[in-house]
């Protein structure tokens, strides 16, 4: 088999967050066994385009190189993945690069995340301690609730399961999966619990779980394979005994 000479890469670039975007292309030498971060780098080093060119580098996020931070979610072939576990072998030349669509971008690859983070702190997923002394050892788990604390434990805020989310939009009209899995996990922490009924509540707004349309590309794309959709049934079942016991104590 005959190896391609050069790789070729088709960016979809926007210079401003209102700015207009158009699409750029680059070739680079071939490599065996490269990443889309490592062709990005290639055009860091030396930005000229396909047809000779300079050009500015392209702009993107990364950190970890290992699928654990998220930062390098991007479209690649119109697929939402990570750049650093996309492997150029494994794609379709020329390989289209574009920015998340679900997300604001801020320039080229590089969008604005905040909104999901906002709706984490909506849904208050962390444990509220506040680590002055020693709590000693916790309580033992069901082999059960263990295994699936550890599933959801895996999110690394990636942002795929929005993207490809149809009911989730940059105007906030779906939370989302991702803060409604969390809510769970930090329900199920017996300290966590404490503030179980603030995330319901937080999960029931206008935006919340009732906006699902159970599409299930979520749990499809999600890269690490985590349990989404039995975490919004979980919090669906949970939403209406809470609703129960406040229409109750009314």
């Amino acid at each position: 088999m005959r190896l391609p000479e050069t790789i070729k890469l088709k960016i979809r670039r926007q210079d401003k967050p209102d700015s207009r975007p158009y699409w750029e292309e680059f070739a680079i030498p071939y490599q065996p066994s490269l990443n889309i971060i490592s062709c990005l780098m290639a055009i860091a080093a030396n930005p000229v385009n396909a047809r000779g060119e300079k050009t500015s580098p392209v702009v993107w996020e990364s950190a970890c190189l290992e699928e654990v931070c998220g930062a390098c979610s991007m479209l690649i072939n119109g697929r939402a993945r990570q750049a650093c576990t996309a492997l150029v072998d494994q794609l379709r030349q020329p390989i289209t690069l574009e920015p998340l669509s679900s997300f604001p971008v801020i320039r080229d690859l590089a969008v604005d995340r905040s909104h999901m983070f906002e709706n984490l702190r909506k849904v208050k997923a962390w444990i509220p301690i506040d680590g002055t002394h020693n709590l000693g050892p916790g309580p033992r788990y069901s082999e059960k609730e263990r295994q699936l604390r550890y599933e959801l434990s895996k999110c690394f805020t990636c942002g795929v399961c929005l993207e490809v989310c149809p009911n989730y939009r940059q105007d906030g009209n779906f939370i989302g999966a991702q803060p409604i899995a969390q809510a769970l996990l930090m329900n199920l922490h017996p300290t966590g619990n404490m503030n179980r009924d603030e995330r319901l509540d937080a999960i029931m707004d206008d935006d919340g779980i009732t906006n699902c349309g159970n599409a299930q590309n979520c749990v499809q794309m999600c890269p690490k394979g985590i349990p989404l959709l039995d975490a919004i049934a979980i919090m669906n079942g949970e939403t209406v005994k809470y609703s129960l016991r406040r229409w109750l104590r009314r």
